[in-house]
């Protein structure tokens, strides 16, 4: 049975409902000696306390899409098949137009909370040894003939953690707030991709980086998924039509991505993000003083030879996202441009309602910044 599933949701109901039912009508039935009268009753409020919390679990689960299935929640899922060292910049030496053509089979989304036009992929990664599933929405416009011969910008999105990949659909509805806009013309037709990114089960998170002997996350996100989506559908391979966009842990990911490879992205989102690793406990790259230096982005930033041609735009209140966009402005210089915006301390929180708001002026300013 489905974690996110409604048979699921609807057994929690199900079961909460007997669970209250029981003391009401075997509280002063339960016969034999007093000891016995006793455990009964106690296992009776152990199973409706269990029962309670099972079903908050799920409609928290299902409100942030933290967990997509058993295998998230219990961390038992096997997503690295191996994890060479693939050098500085991740690539491990290989060229996307040297390597042969990744074919892929997607299938509809059958989650109708996901919305419309959503399709899945699972994919090995050749270079990064990660596989997981990816889903794909491509706009209005693509399957229209007057756009045939048309490329399309790309917006990788990266949930928080732990997250699930369907989490920008299901929960932010980002295809549903974006097809009217696309529609009227309001924003660029962007195809939205959403990979996998819980690859070590729900007890450690990856940092999105390449951790030699361990994991090659970065390599999974920027290069096999890139590559899987330029060679199926009509996009360039160019940085000028990629950008990464993510919340909370995914933000921090985005902007990290979007500094380490302007080669492969050209702007990036982070909406309540942080550039210490350390800002999520179970990040592996926040093991060492080594790694999490190494996987800041504010000190990647300061590190780069040359200023990164890129866009950042940061959003978050005061201790949530906005002091951390505001060293990376300070420390930005031309052609790195960054852009920051401080939402009030009652906004809502750290949550997925109020990163579901910021969808229209996110993708408004990916708009300005990203060329098919």
């Amino acid at each position: 049975m489905s974690l996110m599933g409604t048979p699921f949701f609807v057994t929690t109901i199900v079961l909460v409902v007997v669970a209250l039912a029981l003391p009401l009508f075997l509280w002063s039935r339960i016969g034999g000696p007093k000891i016995v009268r006793y455990v009964a009753r106690l296992l009776m409020l152990v199973f409706a306390q269990a029962t309670a919390i099972t079903m908050v679990f799920v409609v928290v689960n299902n409100a942030n899409g933290l967990y997509d299935n058993w295998d998230d929640l219990l961390g038992t899922g096997d997503h690295v098949a191996s994890a060479a060292n693939l050098g500085k910049d991740g690539t491990g030496g290989h060229r996307m137009k040297d390597l042969p053509r990744v074919v892929q089979k997607f299938t509809d989304v059958s989650d109708e909370r996901m919305g419309e036009g959503v399709r899945k992929t699972q994919l090995k990664g050749s270079v990064s040894g990660v596989s997981g599933e990816v889903y794909v929405w491509t706009p209005p416009q693509y399957d229209d003939p007057k756009y045939k011969k048309k490329k399309f910008p790309v917006v990788e999105v990266l949930p928080g953690f732990p997250g699930s990949a369907k989490a920008w659909f299901g929960t932010l509805k980002v295809n549903e707030q974006l097809k009217p806009m696309m529609e009227k013309g309001e924003i660029q037709p962007f195809i939205i991709v959403a990979p996998r990114t819980t690859l070590l089960g729900s007890k450690v998170d990856t940092g999105c980086a390449n951790t030699p002997g361990t994991i090659n996350a970065d390599t999974w996100l920027s290069f096999d998924v890139r590559k899987m989506v330029v060679d199926n559908f009509r996009v360039s391979d160019k940085p000028e039509a990629w950008g990464v966009a993510g919340y909370s842990a995914g933000a921090h990911c985005a902007a990290k991505l979007t500094i380490a490879h302007p080669d492969r992205f050209r702007a990036g989102v982070s909406l309540s993000g942080y550039n210490d690793p350390a800002g999520v406990r179970a990040a592996l790259t926040a093991k060492t003083p080594a790694l999490r230096n190494e996987n800041n982005p504010l000190k990647m930033l300061k590190r780069a030879k040359t200023p990164p041609p890129v866009a950042l735009f940061f959003s978050g209140s005061e201790r949530d996202g906005y002091a951390s966009g505001l060293d990376i402005q300070k420390a930005a210089k031309l052609p790195t441009t960054v852009q920051v915006k401080e939402l009030p301390a009652d906004a809502g929180g750290h949550n997925t309602a109020v990163w579901k708001e910021q969808v229209p002026e996110v993708f408004q300013w990916l708009t300005k910044q990203l060329t098919p």
